[in-house]
């Protein structure tokens, strides 16, 4: 899972935050910081992926904040959430590599399209060594828009199928992401993508395992509807 770090000082906002961000399977809130220089202490002592962060922050604004993350390099991608609609500020924003930039009050819809689009900027570089156009074309394509009905870019008939094959034959058991992997005989990283994808079409279900002894996991089994049977798979 990618850690999540949101950076907003007003509560009812930074729950809101949270709440969104858990709806999606594939990240972790690492923590909340109210200031700038919270957030920037906490990045030099944390890992994390993704900053969901404000402009309009005290003691160190969200700009200063993002400037210090370029200046030294650290490998956070950033998710501006701001009030701040000048066009000064975005296109500052933008040079210095943003994912996507959210005007407040925004949408559920266009906040997981923002998480969205930081996936399949990960996932096109995810285990790569060399780039070839199709990849670099993959990883600009997060940049743009995300059409929310369309099957991601590299995610095979087949390999879904042979997915959904094993999960319906195990209808009842929870698996880690790590099990589905070895059993099909896939990279655990290309289970996570295609688990994601499966959880956006309705054909799989998750949950949170807490009882790990360390970093909590997510557990994934096929959905069913309400009287227990298996939903058909088109």
């Amino acid at each position: 899972m990618y850690r999540v770090l949101i950076v907003e000082d007003d509560p009812m906002v930074a729950m809101i935050h949270r709440q969104y961000v858990a709806q999606n399977p594939s990240f972790i809130i690492a923590g909340v910081c109210d200031d700038g220089e919270k957030a920037l202490h906490f990045i030099e002592s944390a890992e994390v992926d993704l900053l969901i962060l404000d402009v309009h922050m005290p003691r160190l604004s969200g700009m200063e904040l993002l400037r210090r993350i370029r200046d030294r390099n650290y490998p956070t991608e950033v998710v501006m959430v701001t009030a701040a609609n000048d066009v000064a500020t975005f296109e500052e924003a933008f040079r210095l590599g943003v994912v996507d930039y959210l005007v407040k009050p925004f949408a559920y819809d266009r906040f997981q399209n923002a998480l969205k689009k930081f996936l399949q900027k990960r996932g096109a570089l995810e285990g790569v060594t060399a780039l070839n156009q199709e990849r670099i074309d993959d990883y600009l394509s997060g940049t743009r828009r995300v059409d929310e009905t369309s099957t991601p870019k590299g995610v095979q008939e087949k390999t879904v199928r042979a997915l959904v094959d094993f999960l319906e034959n195990a209808p009842n058991e929870w698996l880690a992401g790590d099990a589905i992997a070895e059993q099909i005989k896939l990279s655990s990283v290309t289970v996570r993508r295609y688990m994601n994808h499966l959880v956006a079409v309705g054909v799989v279900e998750y949950r949170m395992d807490y009882e790990t002894g360390g970093r909590p996991r997510l557990l994934y089994r096929i959905k069913k509807d309400q009287d227990g049977a298996i939903s058909p798979f088109v």
